[in-house]
């Protein structure tokens, strides 16, 4: 979604647009390496103007669609978070040793009359995908001998095996 500044009302504009699966893939080098699929993503929001400052508010939701990291079942993840920027012209000089506060990680820069919101929103769905999605908290995941879904059934594996090459730490500790 792309905004021209100066079409921006003194009291702002109300902005509501989907978020498509083409937008992710064209703003990512290499989509081959995404893992999920979503549907349903859609981003309210509202930006003002204050001189050359913009100040941006907005809502994403999703639903997403990947696979569980213990059992490999599919799993539709909601994704519901608010979100602010504040946009400022970009800095023509650039400052040396700049140490990263908190308040920092809500600005962004723009550079010319039309801002993209397109690596925003993007921005915001990456950082609401949790590092290890489960289907449920007490997934139990799959056999690591036979490879059955240890949710939906159970196996007569030995879970007492002991990988050969460490056998010998084994007899270390025996001694």
């Amino acid at each position: 979604m792309r905004i021209n500044i100066f079409t921006i009302p003194e009291e702002g504009i109300e902005i509501d647009f989907p978020f498509t699966e083409d937008t992710v893939h064209s703003l990512l080098p290499d989509s081959s390496l995404i893992d999920f699929s979503f549907h349903g993503a859609y981003v309210h929001g509202h930006m003002r103007k204050v001189g050359s400052n913009l100040f941006f508010k907005g809502r994403l939701e999703a639903v997403l669609d990947t696979l569980c990291s213990r059992c490999l079942e599919d799993v539709h993840l909601p994704i519901s978070t608010d979100f602010s920027y504040t946009l400022l012209p970009e800095m023509r000089i650039i400052q040396e040793e700049l140490e990263l506060q908190a308040e920092d990680l809500e600005v962004s820069y723009y550079s010319g009359d039309v801002i993209d919101l397109d690596p925003m929103i993007m921005e915001q769905l990456l950082l609401q995908i949790p590092m290890k999605v489960l289907c449920r908290e007490d997934c139990r995941g799959l056999c690591p001998h036979c490879g059955i879904n240890l949710n939906t059934g159970s196996c007569h594996c030995h879970h007492d095996h002991i990988d050969e090459r460490l056998l010998i730490l084994k007899k270390i500790k025996d001694l």
